[in-house]
Formats: C-alpha cells, sequence, structure tokens
C-alpha cells in the first residue's frame, strides 16, 4: 500500500522523513501541505485515526501560530474551530503527516515510524 505524505518541501522534519520512507524502499505519494492542505473532513478523520489529541496538529513553532495567537486561542476553541483553523492554511499543520488510510503518524520521530512503516 502507498502512503500518503502531507509535506512541506522546505521542512527539514519532513525532508528527514522522506528519507527514512526513500531508504527502507516505501512507496508514498507526497502532497505539499501549503498548495493543498487537507480539507476540514479530511483533518477530522486523520485525528481521529491518529488518536492523538487535535491540538498535535498544530505547528506550534510556526510563525502563523504565533501571528494568529493561537496558543491563547486553542484553550477554548471547539474542536470545529480547531479544524476550521488548521483547513485554511497549510503552514498551521505540523508536518509531515503520514497516513495509510488506518494509521497516521505526525511528525517525524525515527522510533514510531519504525513501529508505525517498517
Amino acid at each position: 500500500m502507498t502512503l500518503t505524505v502531507y509535506q512541506y518541501p522546505k521542512c527539514g522534519t519532513c525532508r528527514n522523513a522522506i528519507k527514512w520512507l526513500d531508504n527502507k524502499g516505501i512507496a508514498y505519494h507526497a502532497i505539499h501541505i501549503v498548495e493543498e492542505p487537507p480539507s476540514k473532513e479530511e483533518l477530522a478523520k486523520l485525528v481521529e485515526k491518529s488518536g492523538l489529541p487535535i491540538k498535535k496538529f498544530f505547528n506550534t513553532s510556526g510563525m502563523k501560530y504565533r501571528e494568529l495567537g493561537l496558543k491563547e486561542k486553542l484553550k477554548d476553541a471547539s474542536e470545529d474551530q480547531m479544524l476550521e483553523w488548521l483547513s485554511s492554511d497549510g503552514m498551521l499543520i505540523k508536518r509531515p503527516i503520514v497516513t495509510d488510510g488506518e494509521n497516521v503518524t505526525v511528525g517525524f520521530k525515527e522510533e514510531t515510524f519504525e513501529q508505525t512503516w517498517k
């Protein structure tokens, strides 16, 4: 099965994840997360399948996150509002997001990739 990788080419973490997949010979389809951000519906599915809290999907170190003051806003935001923000701008999304339709990883940790995508 081919993985889907939502990534940003200039992101070092994304490049490391792609390199890891390439080295393991794992097939994937890369999607530029800024040019084609996942829809609100897609994000809701990814969050659900990941088992992670939705806040883990935010790129908290990004300029856009800070510009919008999301650290404070997230405290009182509904899940629907958070999905709206995430789907509105790919730069707000922590990356890479890798999925096979059932499993989802967010970010790149070699141990997690080893366990999930071997």
